[in-house]
C-alpha cells in the first residue's frame, strides 16, 4: 500500500513538473580550465538528431551539471548524478538525462545531469557515430582516448555534489550515480575507481559497458548496484551487464539485475509499450528498498 501511494504521488507530481517545468540551474564542474584537457575553441552544440530521433548535446569541452530540484515537501536528502549516453560523441540529453532528472525530482531526489567531455565532432555527431562505429578499430581508438576523461568527469561530479551537499539540502552520504550506455561506462568506472571523497552511495549502470568490467577488482566498500539492459541490445552490451552483476555478487556486494527480453539499445525513458518502459519504476522501488527515498 505504501509503495502504491508513493507511486501515485510521484506520478501526480511528475505530471505537474512535466507540464509546469522545474527550476533548473547549470553550474560548471571545474572552476577554471578543465584538468587533463587542452584548451579547445569549438563551441558546445545542442540540436535534434534525426538519426536518433531525440535532442542531443555535442562537443562538450567544459563539463557542467544541470540541477533539477525537487519541491521542498518532497525533498528526501538523496541526490543523483545522471550521465546520458551517446557513444562518447554525443549526449542523449532528454531521454537519458533531463527526463530521468524530472522523474527523480518527482520522487524527492535532487538530480544533476552531467555533461561530460566528448570527442570533437562536426555538423552531426550522430551520423558520424554510425559511420565510425562500423569501423570497430577506429571507434575503439576514439573511445580509449575519450572514456578516461569522461570517467574523470563522473568522479569529479560525485565529489562536487558531495562537497557542496549542504547547499542543496542533501546528505553527502546519499549521493549516487546513474548512467546509460557510454554514460553507463562512466558510471561503471566510478563504481570501480572512486576515492573516499568521490565514493557514490549507489551506482546504476544501464545497458552499460566500461573499460574496467573485466579486469578491475570490486572495491572493498563497494556501493549497492542496480543494473538493467535488454537481451536484444543492438550493440551487444547485455553480457557486460551480466558480468557486472556477477562481479558484484561474487564479491558479496549488494546488486539487483533486470534483463528484459526486448527493448533494444538506448531505451532510456522512451515509451515502446514494452516492460522496459517501466525499468525506472523498478529503479525507484530499489531506491526505496535501499532506504534512499526515506526522509
Amino acid at each position: 500500500m505504501r509503495t502504491f501511494l508513493v507511486r501515485a504521488l510521484c506520478a501526480a507530481t511528475l505530471f505537474l513538473f512535466t507540464h509546469a517545468g522545474i527550476a533548473q540551474e547549470a553550474i560548471p564542474l571545474y572552476p577554471g580550465a578543465t584538468p587533463g584537457s587542452t584548451q579547445e575553441s569549438y563551441p558546445e552544440k545542442q540540436y535534434f538528431s534525426k538519426a536518433w530521433n531525440t535532442q542531443v548535446v555535442t562537443n562538450v569541452t567544459r563539463p557542467s551539471l544541470t540541477i533539477f530540484r525537487p519541491s521542498p515537501d518532497l525533498k528526501n536528502g538523496t541526490a543523483i548524478v545522471i550521465c546520458p549516453g551517446g557513444g562518447f560523441m554525443a549526449l542523449s540529453i532528454e531521454s537519458e538525462g533531463n527526463e530521468v532528472a524530472r522523474y527523480m525530482a518527482a520522487m524527492g531526489v535532487t538530480a544533476f545531469v552531467l555533461k561530460y567531455r566528448l570527442a570533437h565532432t562536426g555538423e552531426d555527431a550522430t551520423q558520424e557515430f554510425q559511420t565510425l562505429y562500423a569501423d570497430h578499430a577506429k571507434f575503439m581508438e576514439m573511445r580509449d582516448k575519450v572514456e578516461p576523461q569522461a570517467a574523470a568527469d563522473g568522479l569529479a561530479a560525485v565529489a562536487y555534489v558531495r562537497h557542496h551537499a549542504s547547499e542543496w539540502g542533501v546528505s553527502p552520504d546519499r549521493v549516487g550515480i546513474i548512467g546509460f550506455s557510454a554514460g553507463g561506462a562512466v558510471t561503471t568506472e566510478v563504481a570501480f575507481h572512486y576515492a573516499p571523497e568521490s565514493r557514490p552511495a549507489f551506482v546504476a549502470p544501464i545497458y552499460a559497458g566500461g573499460m574496467s568490467v573485466n579486469d578491475a577488482p570490486v572495491p572493498a566498500n563497494a556501493p549497492p548496484m542496480f543494473v538493467a539492459a535488454a537481451t536484444d541490445d543492438q550493440l551487444g552490451l547485455a553480457p557486460l551487464s551480466l558480468a557486472l552483476y556477477h562481479k558484484w555478487t561474487t564479491a558479496h556486494k549488494s546488486a539487483e539485475l533486470h534483463i528484459y527480453a526486448k527493448g533494444g539499445h538506448g531505451f532510456g525513458m522512451r515509451k515502446q509499450n514494452l516492460p522496459t518502459d517501466h525499468w525506472i519504476d523498478r529503479f525507484g522501488d530499489w531506491l526505496d528498498q535501499q532506504g534512499f527515498l526515506k526522509k
